[in-house]
């Protein structure tokens, strides 16, 4: 009489089907990562007036102030604005980390 349910002979179909999804998934997901490091996401505050630009990696790349928003006289405004847009930068690129690897997993939590 034969068994049922082993593993005679290496994987049942499904669980290599599974494997091999799973590997896939992974890979996938290494490449969409690498993508979102590579790129780069601007915000601004201020109506335009301070600009940050942020990698996928979390750095800023890139400050621009205008030259009305430079005023010696109220530096508090500028570290504002400047704290705003750099929050904002941020959490576009955590919204794009997000969204890209929910098309990967279908929105499994990972």
């Amino acid at each position: 009489m034969a068994k049922r349910g082993g593993f005679q002979g290496g994987m049942p179909g499904n669980m290599g089907n599974i494997m091999k999804q799973a590997q896939r998934m992974q890979r996938q997901m290494e490449e969409a990562q690498k993508a979102l490091e590579d790129s780069e996401v601007t915000a601004t505050a201020g109506g335009g007036a301070v600009e940050v630009t942020v990698t996928g990696k979390r750095e800023i790349t890139k400050i621009k102030l205008s030259e009305e928003v430079v005023d010696p006289d109220d530096t508090e405004m500028l570290e504002d604005l400047i704290m705003a847009a750099t929050n904002e930068a941020l959490r576009k690129v955590e919204e794009a980390s997000q969204a890209s690897m929910s098309k990967i997993t279908g929105g499994l939590p990972f």
